[in-house]
């Protein structure tokens, strides 16, 4: 693997309440954006892309059983989709693995006329928004 940049995210842990219904919702939705599983303990998993990975743990040291994105802290992870397509399959797929889709009366633009993403809840309370990539920008 090459070296990575300076700056460049190593990894994201997020705890959960239930690591079951992580793995059921986040595994599905990194596998399907191209991560592999890397790690596997008793109490959490990991995926990995390239040189970033994801972790999901269920911690004895947690406060609270919910996570509330409206509290101060992480409001939402956002991963770049290849195309509207692919965001409109992941949409179609979502809620058989956990999550929601918010703002239904302005997907897929609730990020603006220049945007086309989706915004997806799960169970525990977790935002992701999948944005499609405009070839046009892409490099």
């Amino acid at each position: 693997m090459t070296r990575p940049a300076t700056g460049v995210l190593h990894h994201v842990e997020i705890w959960v309440s239930d690591l079951g219904r992580a793995v059921d919702s986040f595994g599905w939705l990194l596998e399907a954006l191209g991560h592999s599983l890397f790690q596997s303990w008793s109490d959490g998993r990991s995926w990995r892309l390239g040189a970033t990975y994801l972790v999901v743990e269920q911690s004895p040291a947690l406060t609270a059983d919910r996570h509330d994105r409206c509290r101060p802290g992480l409001n939402h992870l956002a991963f770049h989709v290849e195309g509207r397509d692919a965001v409109d399959a992941l949409v179609a797929e979502a809620p058989r693995h956990g999550w929601t889709l918010m703002f239904p009366d302005r997907h897929p633009h609730a990020g603006g006329d220049q945007s086309y993403a989706a915004y997806l809840e799960n169970t525990d309370g977790f935002e992701v928004e999948l944005v499609a990539v405009d070839p046009a920008e892409a490099d």
